[in-house]
């Protein structure tokens, strides 16, 4: 009698696994939160001193510090991730294992918006405080804004991420490529908070909703076609 060997995990099952990987790394380590949570905090502080402009703040300056806050944040991020696979040259290893390239693209995707929500939930309550930004009532539409924007950031900077993974200048060329995409994400989440900020309803809101949706199912489309030709370049 012929053995069988072990089962190939399913598809599902493949991406919890890559994003289990990351997620239990950084809960050990927690270089990544710390660092990029640390970073955009910095860069809202500083912001709210620099261009402080009296009551109308939340309205005229919040929304951008909101937004360039956690764009830098991810960039630095997502190059955190990217490095970990290129130490020990671990990337070969996760290549070579059982799974498939759509499920490592996802989980790591997965894992990227993990760590950019996390950033996000500390960004925010910052900002308000710095802003005077009443969470009460602004704080569910303007989370649903991020968390609608989060899969295009963490799809984009996954696949871009795996591009620079063999380049030597990867920070450089990762920021390079990465901000220039996310800037029309970045500029309706922008321009959305702002409406939301002088009192625009979640109906009136729905074309930013719409805007950022639509770029994060172009970028998770993108990376799935294109990613096995990415990391097998």
């Amino acid at each position: 009698m012929s053995r069988k060997g072990p089962r190939r995990p399913g598809w599902a099952r493949q991406v919890l696994l890559v994003a289990k990987k990351d997620l239990l790394i950084e809960v050990a380590t927690g270089e990544i939160v710390t660092t990029a949570g640390f970073f955009a905090v910095l860069v809202a502080v500083i912001s709210s001193l620099s261009f402080f402009a009296g009551k109308d703040s939340m309205r005229d300056v919040a929304p951008g510090v909101i937004w360039v806050s956690i764009a830098f944040a991810s960039v630095l991020a997502l190059s955190r991730t990217w490095q970990r696979e290129r130490d020990e040259n671990a990337i070969r290893g996760l290549l070579v294992a059982p799974l498939s390239r759509s499920a490592i693209f996802v989980g790591k995707a997965l894992g990227v918006g993990a760590f950019v929500t996390v950033v996000e939930l500390i960004v925010v309550p910052v900002t308000a405080v710095l802003f005077r930004i009443d969470l009460t009532s602004f704080g569910p539409l303007l989370m649903a804004l991020l968390f609608t924007a989060t899969p295009g950031i963490a799809a984009s900077g996954t696949l871009f991420g795996a591009m620079t993974i063999r380049t030597r200048a990867r920070d450089l060329v990762l920021a390079t490529v990465m901000l220039p995409l996310l800037s029309p994400s970045i500029l309706a989440g922008v321009a959305g908070t702002r409406a939301l900020f002088l009192g625009a309803t979640a109906g009136e809101l729905g074309d930013y909703f719409a805007l950022l949706g639509m770029f994060g199912f172009i970028f998770v489309a993108g990376g799935l076609g294109l990613f096995e030709s990415v990391v097998d370049g």
